[in-house]
């Protein structure tokens, strides 16, 4: 099958990849006293690497699979001719499920527990063998989606038709878009057992270089997170001295990051042309669930709209400066003499929960869940994950959350994000292990809105102009990260994975791609000094989810879409947007869209997203 990237892990801060301010134990060093941060209690999935209820887990998911594919490998056609068709094939289908929930929290655990430490070596091999055995034990359950497919339509319909098996129509609609691009039943085992010395091998490569990479940075050895929160630092010297620490060592370790990039874009080449696809990007639209004309509009309307926002917002902010243009490691720093503001842990879930509860108190009741039963990883740790990710597990457990924690707007930010992706996932679970995880088309719409009520929330509680401007700058840059940066990334990608079909990238074609379409996006405002062009080097997507980024964009300009809806005409709407979220992947994201009114398939719905954007810009000229 193609990769269907449904949601395991969903992400991060809205500048993409690693891109959150956030840290390590160095940066934990802050004189501010956060109060306690919250460490989650993994231990509602196991209790530990030696849990013997892991070990017995993983001894039935082998037994069962086994046992599962006895039972139906090469007899789903006889099911099908059945009188009892349908009641015979649902109840394949829930022993299917069952086992992929019970895979499912297995090497999500071992996910999880390898997050919190990326460096300690136990963990690594606990999660390498744990990856293998998942892998292996889904090999066994390959062929079952592949039969399916086989099937005849008529077949199916007929089987679906007043029978039980009717309540996995959506997800048996799902996987036959699949169809033109199945291979043999031995060409998939031997993709899906490849994967773990190709695709895979290179993700954990680049992991762990990353986690293991040191910056020097006034006299320190600091890890990439707290490098990054000091590009956000008041003190311009700090922010240059960052950003040379970061080119430094990006720059002396690119010939690595040049090699895995290399590999995974000829690796996605072979499957993409074995599988005959057109496009470079078309696997992941499949996977998204999204026609790829809607993302070409998308993209479309986001490069023309470059200049009435991104570069007008930095031309702004240079002027704010004093400057004809700010150095590129001036983009993300805070206004001159921007107030200074510190979110307590306590502060921040207060807020993030008043916010949520302000719009819908079913809404904050599923995020409270997240702090009082320890579902949060917060404090910022040696060898811990970088950024920010909602991990949803499986459906029989619940989602868990990673931030690393430093107390500033951006991390209340982030804070909001993930638990609007861990509202979404908690409320789609009843679909079950099949039809829970949502399509990235959507998979951004809880948490961007979680983030918009956050600010406003926020934006509304300040009565200082100063602070006013501050907050609305943040949030328009988090806005142009999220929507005009990663349309750029998009852009990037593209580039270099059609210039990957004639021979091998050079770091210097890499570099060069990089501050091509930077340099298009962020306009004359910005000057893109020496040692910049190494910064693609860290962006984790462009390693573990070729093609996701636009899936931020996408989920931005439709959650403008819906805001304005909402404050148009607030009546009705949490009940509508609880439901959308509670559909999960059981309905495709046109007829989920359909109750507010919105089609994304109309070229002219990327202009309402993008026009809320250009409204904020002009409220923040207005503020002089």
């Amino acid at each position: 099958m193609t990769d269907r990237a449904r949601v395991s892990f969903a992400g991060a801060f809205a500048g993409g990849g690693v891109a959150q301010a956030a840290a390590s134990a160095a940066a934990a060093t802050t004189p501010v006293d956060l109060g306690p941060l919250p460490q989650w209690r993994l231990d509602d999935l196991y209790e530990g690497m030696d849990s013997p209820r892991f070990v017995a887990d993983l001894a039935r998911a082998a037994a069962e699979c086994k046992r599962f594919a006895a039972a139906y490998q090469g007899k789903l056609a006889a099911l099908a001719e059945a009188p009892d068709a349908g009641q015979r094939l649902f109840g394949a289908v829930q022993e299917y499920e069952a086992l992929q929930d019970l895979m499912g929290r297995i090497i999500s655990y071992a996910s999880l527990l390898h997050a919190g430490d990326t460096s300690d070596p136990k963990r690594a091999k606990f999660f390498g063998d744990a990856q293998e055995k998942v892998t292996e034990l889904a090999g066994e359950l390959l062929f079952f989606e592949l039969e399916l497919n086989r099937l005849d339509d008529a077949q199916l319909d007929a089987a679906t038709r007043d029978s039980p098996l009717a309540r996995y129509r959506p997800w048996l609609a799902d996987i036959r878009k699949e169809r033109p691009h199945q291979l043999s039943d031995e060409l998939e085992q031997v993709f899906l057992e490849k994967s773990m010395s190709g695709a895979a091998a290179w993700n954990r490569l680049f992991d762990e270089t990353i986690a293991s990479l040191r910056f020097s940075f006034d006299g320190e050895e600091l890890t990439l997170e707290p490098l990054l929160g000091k590009l956000q630092e008041a003190d311009s010297r700090v922010r240059e001295a960052a950003a040379a620490a970061l080119a430094k060592t990006l720059g002396g370790n690119l010939r690595l990051f040049t090699l895995i990039m290399n590999a995974l874009i000829k690796d996605r080449e072979i499957s993409d042309r074995w599988r005959k696809f057109a496009d470079v990007a078309d696997s992941r639209h499949l996977a998204n669930r999204v026609e790829r004309e809607v993302v070409d509009a998308l993209e479309a309307a986001v490069t023309d709209a470059y200049p009435r926002l991104s570069h007008r917002y930095y031309a702004l902010k240079a002027r704010w400066f004093g400057k004809p243009q700010l150095d590129h490691w001036d983009r993300n720093a805070p206004l001159p003499d921007a107030p200074t503001r510190v979110f307590p842990w306590r502060v921040a879930r207060d807020t993030v929960l008043d916010a949520y509860g302000a719009f819908s108190p079913r809404m904050a009741e599923v995020a409270r869940r997240f702090f009082d039963e320890g579902w949060i990883d917060a404090p910022p740790l040696p060898g811990k994950a970088p950024g920010a990710f909602a991990h949803p597990t499986t459906p029989s457990a619940h989602p868990y959350v990673l931030v690393n924690y430093l107390g500033k707007p951006r991390d209340v930010m982030t804070l909001a994000h993930e638990l609007g992706h861990g509202v979404h996932q908690t409320l789609a679970a009843p679909n079950g292990a099949l039809m829970a995880p949502t399509p990235l088309t959507l998979a951004e719409t809880a948490s961007v809105f979680g983030e918009m009520l956050t600010f406003r929330a926020l934006l509304a509680s300040a009565d200082d102009k100063a602070m006013r401007r501050s907050m609305l700058a943040a949030k328009i840059e988090d806005m142009l990260n999220t929507v005009v940066r990663q349309i750029a990334f998009y852009k990037f990608e593209r580039r270099l994975h059609l210039e990957r079909r004639a021979g091998e990238l050079t770091t210097e074609a890499i570099n060069a791609a990089w501050l091509s379409v930077q340099s298009e996006s962020l306009g004359p405002a910005i000057r893109l000094g020496p040692g910049y062009e190494t910064y693609w080097a860290y962006i984790g997507h462009f390693i573990h989810s070729p093609f996701y980024v636009y899936a931020y964009a996408f989920g931005d300009c439709l959650v403008n879409s819906l805001y304005g809806v909402y404050e148009r005409a607030p009546a009705g709407f949490a009940d509508r947007y609880l439901a959308m979220l509670a559909a999960g992947g059981s309905k495709p994201y046109a007829e989920l869209l359909a109750p507010f009114g919105l089609d994304a398939r109309d070229p002219a719905f990327w202009g309402i997203g993008l026009s809320l954007i250009d409204r904020m810009i002009g409220e923040l000229e207005a503020l002089g």
